[in-house]
């Protein structure tokens, strides 16, 4: 199996909270977690720019496909013990509907407020 790869933002403090939890819980084998703001190589090597990957939650399965915002942490999710079933329920088209435009919303908000929107980045 190909280990999932978590891209985040290290220095949003609360990005950072979450990852770290998702660390503790995590299989080790099934996880790599990668905070783009200490090594964005490894996701611009994707194709995305950082400023891209510092708007939302990027998450390369285990088949190789990159989810992004709502379906990365549910991608993260489903494999987390005691989770399951948040993904499940936050996969419900509706759910996932209202639920993707909040994230949204409020990742642009983190973005602006954290002053990225005024940063020029590689």
């Amino acid at each position: 199996m190909n280990k999932i790869t978590v891209f985040y933002d290290g220095k949003c403090s609360l990005c950072a909270k979450e990852i770290a939890h998702y660390q503790k819980i995590a299989p080790a084998e099934q996880f790599y977690f990668c905070d783009i703001t200490q090594d964005s190589k490894s996701f611009t090597r994707l194709g995305f720019d950082t400023a891209t990957g510092l708007k939302q939650l990027h998450v390369l399965n285990g088949q190789g496909r990159i989810k992004i915002g709502l379906d990365a942490f549910i991608t993260i999710w489903r494999e987390l013990k005691g989770w399951k079933y948040l993904a499940w329920l936050t996969n419900l088209p509706l759910i996932h509907f209202i639920l993707s435009h909040i994230y949204k919303a409020f990742a642009a908000w983190r973005y602006k407020h954290n002053g990225y929107d005024k940063c020029h980045f590689k």
